[in-house]
Protein backbone atom coordinates (compact mmCIF):
# COMPACT_ATOMS: atom_id res chain seq x y z
CA UNK A 1 0.00 0.00 0.00
CA UNK A 2 2.06 3.07 -1.24
CA UNK A 3 1.05 6.04 1.26
CA UNK A 4 -1.27 8.88 -0.20
CA UNK A 5 0.96 11.42 1.26
CA UNK A 6 4.73 10.55 0.14
CA UNK A 7 3.99 7.46 -1.96
CA UNK A 8 6.56 5.26 -0.38
CA UNK A 9 5.62 1.50 -0.86
CA UNK A 10 5.86 0.55 2.98
CA UNK A 11 3.77 1.27 5.97
CA UNK A 12 2.71 -0.62 9.17
CA UNK A 13 -0.78 -1.49 10.27
CA UNK A 14 -1.53 0.32 13.86
CA UNK A 15 -5.49 -1.27 14.26
CA UNK A 16 -7.51 -3.15 12.43
CA UNK A 17 -11.18 -3.32 12.46
CA UNK A 18 -14.16 -5.14 11.19
CA UNK A 19 -17.29 -3.38 9.80
CA UNK A 20 -20.48 -3.64 8.11
CA UNK A 21 -21.10 -7.35 9.37
CA UNK A 22 -17.89 -8.63 9.10
CA UNK A 23 -17.77 -7.92 5.02
CA UNK A 24 -15.14 -4.61 5.62
CA UNK A 25 -11.75 -4.74 7.24
CA UNK A 26 -10.79 -1.17 8.35
CA UNK A 27 -6.82 -0.84 8.80
CA UNK A 28 -5.33 2.31 10.27
CA UNK A 29 -1.69 2.43 8.94
CA UNK A 30 1.69 4.50 9.52
CA UNK A 31 3.77 5.43 6.86
CA UNK A 32 7.44 4.01 7.82
CA UNK A 33 9.10 6.99 5.70
CA UNK A 34 7.13 10.29 6.80
CA UNK A 35 5.36 8.82 9.78
CA UNK A 36 1.74 9.94 8.26
CA UNK A 37 -1.00 7.83 8.99
CA UNK A 38 -3.91 7.08 7.09
CA UNK A 39 -6.86 4.82 6.52
CA UNK A 40 -7.55 1.69 4.04
CA UNK A 41 -10.35 -0.38 3.85
CA UNK A 42 -10.01 -4.16 2.38
CA UNK A 43 -13.46 -5.65 0.77
CA UNK A 44 -13.17 -9.67 -0.05
CA UNK A 45 -13.46 -9.77 -3.92
CA UNK A 46 -16.96 -11.07 -4.71
CA UNK A 47 -17.74 -13.34 -7.29
CA UNK A 48 -20.13 -11.64 -9.24
CA UNK A 49 -21.77 -12.20 -12.74
CA UNK A 50 -21.43 -10.65 -15.70
CA UNK A 51 -24.09 -8.02 -16.85
CA UNK A 52 -25.50 -8.10 -19.99
CA UNK A 53 -26.20 -4.47 -20.80
CA UNK A 54 -29.25 -3.03 -23.50
CA UNK A 55 -27.16 -3.63 -26.31
CA UNK A 56 -26.37 -6.98 -25.53
CA UNK A 57 -22.91 -6.19 -24.91
CA UNK A 58 -21.59 -8.38 -21.74
CA UNK A 59 -19.43 -6.80 -19.31
CA UNK A 60 -18.12 -7.05 -15.61
CA UNK A 61 -20.27 -6.46 -12.47
CA UNK A 62 -18.59 -3.09 -11.56
CA UNK A 63 -20.13 -1.84 -8.08
CA UNK A 64 -18.79 1.32 -8.83
CA UNK A 65 -21.01 1.82 -11.58
CA UNK A 66 -23.89 1.72 -9.20
CA UNK A 67 -22.71 3.26 -6.36
CA UNK A 68 -21.83 6.47 -8.62
CA UNK A 69 -25.61 6.41 -10.06
CA UNK A 70 -26.49 6.91 -6.77
CA UNK A 71 -24.51 9.58 -5.38
CA UNK A 72 -25.57 11.19 -8.16
CA UNK A 73 -29.59 10.51 -7.91
CA UNK A 74 -28.97 11.36 -4.26
CA UNK A 75 -26.89 14.55 -4.81
CA UNK A 76 -28.01 17.52 -2.57
CA UNK A 77 -30.64 15.46 -0.54
CA UNK A 78 -30.10 14.59 3.18
CA UNK A 79 -29.01 11.31 2.48
CA UNK A 80 -25.01 10.15 4.31
CA UNK A 81 -22.96 8.90 2.06
CA UNK A 82 -22.88 5.40 4.79
CA UNK A 83 -26.38 5.25 4.11
CA UNK A 84 -25.67 5.29 -0.54
CA UNK A 85 -22.93 2.60 0.42
CA UNK A 86 -25.66 0.43 2.36
CA UNK A 87 -27.78 0.95 -0.65
CA UNK A 88 -25.27 -0.35 -2.92
CA UNK A 89 -24.02 -3.08 -0.60
CA UNK A 90 -27.90 -4.19 -0.36
CA UNK A 91 -28.20 -4.71 -4.34
CA UNK A 92 -24.74 -6.01 -4.81
CA UNK A 93 -25.74 -8.85 -1.66
CA UNK A 94 -28.73 -9.18 -3.80
CA UNK A 95 -27.16 -9.62 -7.12
CA UNK A 96 -24.93 -12.41 -5.59
CA UNK A 97 -27.90 -14.37 -3.87
CA UNK A 98 -29.18 -14.64 -7.44
CA UNK A 99 -26.48 -17.02 -8.14
CA UNK A 100 -26.76 -16.48 -11.61
CA UNK A 101 -23.73 -16.73 -14.22
CA UNK A 102 -25.42 -13.95 -15.97
CA UNK A 103 -27.63 -10.66 -15.10
CA UNK A 104 -29.57 -8.47 -17.31
CA UNK A 105 -28.68 -4.73 -16.50
CA UNK A 106 -32.60 -3.70 -16.20
CA UNK A 107 -32.71 -6.17 -13.32
CA UNK A 108 -29.95 -4.08 -11.45
CA UNK A 109 -31.35 -0.96 -12.39
CA UNK A 110 -34.89 -2.31 -10.82
CA UNK A 111 -33.18 -2.83 -7.42
CA UNK A 112 -31.67 -0.05 -7.07
CA UNK A 113 -34.85 1.61 -8.08
CA UNK A 114 -36.66 -0.44 -5.56
CA UNK A 115 -34.50 0.38 -2.97
CA UNK A 116 -34.15 4.06 -3.90
CA UNK A 117 -37.86 4.85 -3.85
CA UNK A 118 -37.90 3.24 -0.15
CA UNK A 119 -35.26 5.71 0.54
CA UNK A 120 -35.71 9.14 -1.12
CA UNK A 121 -38.54 9.79 -3.48
CA UNK A 122 -36.40 12.59 -5.56
CA UNK A 123 -33.22 10.48 -5.74
CA UNK A 124 -35.80 7.47 -7.51
CA UNK A 125 -37.10 10.35 -9.66
CA UNK A 126 -33.60 11.54 -10.47
CA UNK A 127 -32.13 7.80 -10.65
CA UNK A 128 -35.43 6.82 -12.82
CA UNK A 129 -35.12 10.02 -15.30
CA UNK A 130 -31.51 8.58 -16.66
CA UNK A 131 -31.56 4.93 -16.07
CA UNK A 132 -35.40 4.81 -17.81
CA UNK A 133 -34.35 7.27 -20.84
CA UNK A 134 -37.86 8.87 -20.98
CA UNK A 135 -38.31 9.69 -24.30
CA UNK A 136 -40.61 12.83 -23.63
CA UNK A 137 -41.99 15.01 -21.11
CA UNK A 138 -45.09 12.73 -20.79
CA UNK A 139 -43.47 9.52 -19.77
CA UNK A 140 -41.43 11.48 -17.34
CA UNK A 141 -44.67 12.95 -16.27
CA UNK A 142 -46.50 9.69 -15.91
CA UNK A 143 -44.06 8.04 -13.42
CA UNK A 144 -45.09 11.24 -11.36
CA UNK A 145 -48.20 10.86 -10.79
CA UNK A 146 -48.08 7.48 -10.38
CA UNK A 147 -45.34 8.05 -8.02
CA UNK A 148 -47.63 10.89 -6.19
CA UNK A 149 -50.56 8.53 -6.72
CA UNK A 150 -48.26 5.74 -4.25
CA UNK A 151 -48.11 8.22 -1.78
CA UNK A 152 -52.26 8.93 -1.43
Amino acid sequence: MNCPFCHHPESKVIDSRDSQEGELIRRRRECEKCNQRFTTYERIEEILPAVIKKDGRREAFDRNKILQGVRKASEKRPISIATVESLVDKVVRAVQEMSVAEVESTVIGGKVMEELHALDEVAYVRFASVYRSFKDINEFMKELKELLGKQR
